[in-house]
């Protein structure tokens, strides 16, 4: 891959945030509603309405996020309505603008705050359109749902209209973030309920909008596959987990899990685990134990990095390999960078593309209620990414020490922990 190679001009134009999104092409809808059915054909799809009869746009959709698979699910179940959907920019790059346009899609950047997104999302629900957002920005690590910002109610009010919610289950288990080759005899199910009539909506305050908001998008997709007795039985259904487990809850040593087959374990002690069909971790003798549902190792990863933080222990500085994408257009290599975390957020040191000199810029923990992972992007392998209005950088390892999970799970505790300080002073 070339990097920061004065032979290739690239385009730096951000991309324009401001630009009022179309509906989504009429013509294209009927391609758009086969393409979708057909993607689920043989995973028993069914969707469930819940007071939705009668509803007519506008209205706001906040759907549940595990996989690729939900922007398929979603417009079936929205079906005959067309909407229009908040992207990230990495899909207008993949796809085309043009393309993404056409079907209805607003870009914007995850975790920060675009004043932009906010008023073409106002400009949807004032044509009397339907706006599909999913409020956790990225998929599901471990089947399980993350916490919604705070908000998200508060969105909800300033909207003023009819707020739906889709709960997806099988979506995630059908391919993982960190293996997203796909698995047979998935059982794919969808509730889409209207939470708040218009003047349900007025009548009820913020902090109860985020509470039942809240409720109707958590979700754990272990739970399900266990409770529908749902058999993945594909030989390589393990491979890959280590990435959201990385720490071994027997000898607690981090980034040194792998999976072979069906099996987890750690490199250290050699503790062995077997994922079985139904989604479990058990022991080579067949038996269960705290860690069996993958979700319980996960959150208790978590609690390992607060500890870690509380003691002062934790601190991230490593060497990165950047790219940044300002735009629809292009990725732009920027070669190698710093990349350090502590409690007062991120800075990120690196020569930006066309300058001769470095900067720093500054991500403060305030203003990130988490950051975006990715195990294995495009086939490069872990990264995070960070962003301005204006561009995200794409940063990949280059030295030990980097963890996406674990760099996720600081960062949400960074920000927790500062929001707590700055509401304790002002209660003092």
């Amino acid at each position: 891959m070339v990097r920061n190679s004065r032979s290739v001009r690239y385009d730096t134009t951000p991309f324009d945030r401001y630009r009022v999104p179309p509906n989504q092409n009429i013509w294209f809808m009927p391609g758009i509603w086969l393409l979708c059915r057909l993607m689920t054909v043989g995973m028993h799809l069914k969707v469930r309405k819940v007071h939705m009869k009668g509803l007519k746009p506008p209205f706001l959709v906040l759907g549940t996020h595990h996989a690729f698979l939900d922007f398929v699910v979603t417009p079936l179940a929205l079906f005959p309505h067309r909407a229009n959907y908040v992207s990230e920019l990495e899909g207008f790059e993949n796809y085309g603008e043009w393309l993404y346009r056409q079907v209805g899609c607003l870009g914007t950047r995850k975790f920060v705050n675009d004043v932009a997104l906010i008023r073409n999302i106002r400009n949807v629900m004032a044509r009397k359109g339907i706006l599909v957002l999913y409020p956790e920005a990225r998929y599901a690590n471990v089947g399980t749902s993350s916490e919604l910002p705070a908000s998200v109610g508060k969105l909800a009010k300033y909207l003023d209209v009819p707020i739906v919610t889709l709960q997806m289950q099988g979506n995630y288990l059908q391919s993982p973030i960190w293996n997203l080759k796909k698995r047979r005899g998935v059982v794919l199910r969808a509730e889409i309920t209207q939470q708040f009539t218009q003047q349900q909506l007025r009548e009820t305050p913020v902090e109860e909008v985020q509470r039942r908001l809240e409720g109707a998008l958590t979700y754990d997709e272990y739970a399900y596959q266990w409770q529908q007795k749902i058999a993945i039985d594909v030989p390589w259904r393990a491979e890959g987990l280590e990435m959201p487990l990385y720490q071994c809850p027997g000898c607690r040593a981090e980034m040194q899990m792998q999976t072979q087959g069906a099996a987890i374990f750690c490199t250290v002690c050699g503790r062995k685990r077997i994922m079985t069909k139904y989604g479990r971790l058990v022991n080579e003798q067949g038996k269960e134990d705290a860690f069996s549902h993958i979700p319980d190792w996960y959150e208790w990863q978590r609690v390992q990095v607060k500890q870690m933080i509380d003691a002062g222990q934790y601190c991230l500085d490593v060497s990165v390999e950047i790219e940044s994408l300002p735009n629809a257009k292009n990725f732009i290599p920027l070669g190698r960078g710093r990349l350090v975390h502590t409690a007062e957020g991120f800075s990120l040191t690196f020569r930006d593309y066309g300058e001769t000199n470095e900067k720093t810029l500054l991500f403060p923990s305030l203003t990130m209620t988490s950051v975006h992972t990715e195990y294995d992007y495009r086939g490069k392998g872990q990264c995070i990414t960070l962003s301005t209005v204006d561009n995200t950088y794409f940063l990949y390892p280059l030295e030990a020490g980097f963890q996406a999970t674990k760099i996720q799970f600081a960062t949400e505790y960074f920000y927790k922990r500062q929001k707590a300080a700055i509401g304790s002073q002002k209660t003092s």
